[in-house]
């Protein structure tokens, strides 16, 4: 995969360059080593029998990437209880995929609310003191256009965040735009 943008809000570049720089660069070389393929065959109305790029081909290789070096799952287990309402619920949790040190990773193929409720979960661990910096790694217009139908993108995401200035999210955040390497 390939870089294509990158935006920082709040330093979330500037944190990662400075206080951790060996992390940055781990995160750029997972990037390098993700090669995306066609390997999906579209049963969509507007593309039938069109070879897509994979989300859950490329999902696994960040995946097995981001393990190799050490990045790790954290979960974060609370109870719900909201005030005047007698129910409670167990088991609740917040989980971000890759996590090193004090530094958040997500790598999101999915709608676009999910993108956004990254931003939250980077918030609430930024708010626990979990946390210093997020990362969302995210597809391109252009590559999502060579992607199923429902796939979001990057540049709607810094478009947002770029409009709601310094409100949401209150964490330092980067987030990297990548194509496809033969996407042009």
């Amino acid at each position: 995969m390939k870089i294509i943008y990158e935006y920082s809000h709040l330093g979330g570049s500037e944190i990662l360059q400075v206080r951790y720089p060996d992390i940055n660069q781990q995160i750029y070389d997972v990037v390098a080593n993700v090669s995306a393929e066609k390997l999906k065959k579209s049963k969509e109305i507007t593309m039938p029998g069109k070879m897509l790029y994979s989300p859950k081909n490329m999902n696994g290789q960040f995946k097995e990437l981001f393990h190799s070096l050490d990045f790790v799952e954290i979960r974060d287990y609370y109870t719900i209880t909201i005030p005047n309402h007698p129910v409670s619920i167990t088991g609740s949790y917040k989980q971000i995929d890759f996590v090193k040190e004090k530094v958040l990773v997500e790598v999101q193929f999915g709608k676009y609310a999910f993108m956004f409720y990254d931003m939250a979960k980077f918030q609430y661990f930024f708010n626990e003191n979990k946390a210093d910096v997020g990362l969302e790694i995210v597809p391109c217009h252009n590559l999502k256009n060579q992607m199923s139908t429902g796939v979001s993108y990057g540049e709607q995401l810094v478009y947002d965040i770029e409009r709601l200035k310094r409100h949401f999210p209150a964490v330092p955040v980067k987030i990297i735009l990548i194509n496809a390497e033969d996407n042009t």
